[in-house]
């Protein structure tokens, strides 16, 4: 071996070089990020706008879960419409590739190569690919859907578990700002200050699921949230006189 030694062998299985990916394609993941800034913001700004007008802690905290309640209710039959219209879209996309690779197969096949080349293959891989693939025509109308389209059909996401993330999510969300008032206690400034730390914290948490820096996605939040209560609180003051006491 020449003086030379070897070292051990490195063997790799299937086991080191697995890895999985997160929810991406719009699930509870999605619905869960999108309802606790919304509960956040959407609660923050109604504290804001009713205690610049002068309105008492009682009536702060009736508006805040009248928010509370109306905002969750509606995320969640917002969140669950929108899954399922995305997931039968999909469906009827999928068949609709069917109805075509039926129809017209020598066409389609010619599609799927020139995706194939696309993607980096050379001419004589990707008509040899496409071949193979349109053996089976259900599994090419599966290919053919989910290169056209990013999505794999067989994998959508449940529309009833974006809706009771989004839930469950805007609520816990939107209870933040108002608990200083449930506690008792009548400082408006406590509940925008309490509001702020839940963006900022949230803003954090799913900036970590990304490539994003965290104190950028908290700072960025935190922005979002300054905006609207500051727009709300403008508007309190201008329209503040008769608000209940």
């Amino acid at each position: 071996m020449n003086g030379m030694t070897r070292g051990p062998e490195v063997r790799i299985g299937t086991a080191e070089v697995g890895h999985t990916h997160a929810d991406v394609s719009g699930g509870a993941l999605r619905a869960s990020v999108f309802g606790a800034m919304d509960g956040l913001v959407t609660n923050i700004a109604l504290v804001a706008g009713v205690g610049a007008a002068g309105a008492s802690p009682r009536f702060i905290v009736l508006t805040g879960v009248a928010g509370l309640v109306a905002g969750a209710f509606s995320m969640a039959m917002g969140e669950y419409a929108s899954v399922k219209t995305q997931n039968e879209q999909l469906d009827r996309e999928w068949a609709k590739e069917r109805d075509e690779i039926e129809r017209y197969p020598a066409e389609e096949e010619r599609e799927l190569v020139h995706m194939f080349t696309d993607m980096g293959m050379t001419e004589a891989t990707a008509t040899a690919a496409a071949r193979d693939v349109h053996r089976d025509q259900e599994h090419a109308a599966l290919v053919h859907v989910t290169q056209e389209l990013g999505l794999d059909p067989r994998d959508k996401p449940s529309p009833k578990v974006a809706a009771a993330s989004s839930f469950v999510t805007f609520s816990t969300g939107a209870l933040v700002p108002l608990i200083p008032f449930l506690l008792g206690f009548a400082s408006l400034a406590a509940g925008l200050a309490l509001g702020g730390l839940g963006l900022l914290i949230a803003g954090a948490l799913a900036a970590l699921t990304t490539v994003t820096p965290w104190w950028l996605g908290a700072l960025r939040q935190l922005g979002f949230g300054a905006i609207a209560a500051g727009a709300t609180y403008l508007v309190g003051l201008a329209l503040g006189v008769g608000v209940p006491g």
